[in-house]
């Protein structure tokens, strides 16, 4: 077979499948490796998401598609050359595994994040607040998860969730020891995202 015709789409496929799930695979590392304002970066690719996953499944499909007619070819002309290991059948499967994990990330991000995030803290009688931050930029599961460890890193906060779906995130913190507008400002500087509107709810 020579060099691998395929090897261009398969890099391409991949490419697009890790593309794909970029803005949701970004907040989960960011929040894990504690790095500021990254999570944000990649939000932009959320709208062409459906079409990356298309190109990866035509790509990856039409790889499949030349690989199993190129073995065929071999089989009728009685030739059987040996394949290089990234020319064969399993080398194949193993970048269609890894894509499909990709495609899929945002939808088992959710492992990675609580749905709340509780600190255990003596508070005073008549000191918890709880407040509604509405968030633009969250895309996912691993956005909320982002959002949720900023907060709850936070001393004087009690409890911490989000929701990507509704764009907001609600928190219950000792009002004696911190603010509702300082909360906001860390989930802005630690997430990237913006917070468009924060209000005491209780």
């Amino acid at each position: 077979m020579g060099k691998n015709p395929n090897r261009s789409l398969i890099g391409a496929g991949v490419l697009a499948a890790i593309a794909s799930s970029l803005c949701c695979i970004a907040p989960v590392i960011a929040a894990i490796g504690s790095v500021s304002g990254i999570a944000a970066s990649f939000s932009w690719l959320e709208p062409a998401r459906p079409f990356l996953i298309a190109f990866t499944t035509l790509v990856l499909g039409f790889a499949w598609y030349r690989h199993i007619n190129s073995k065929r070819a071999g089989v009728e002309c009685g030739c059987k050359p040996k394949p290089s290991f990234l020319q064969s059948a399993k080398f194949l499967g193993i970048v269609t595994a890894f894509a499909g994990l990709m495609l899929a990330f945002p939808y088992y991000s959710g492992v990675f994040s609580p749905e709340s995030v509780n600190v255990g803290m003596e508070v005073r009688q008549g000191k918890i607040a709880e407040a509604r931050l509405e968030i633009d930029g969250m895309t996912c599961d691993g956005c909320e998860y982002h959002v949720n460890k900023s907060l709850a890193e936070q001393e004087a906060v009690i409890q911490a969730s989000s929701s990507y779906q509704k764009g907001i995130a609600t928190v219950k913190f000792d009002k004696s020891r911190t603010s509702l507008k300082a909360l906001s400002k860390i989930v802005e500087t630690e997430t990237g995202y913006t917070v468009t509107h924060q209000e005491i709810v209780n």
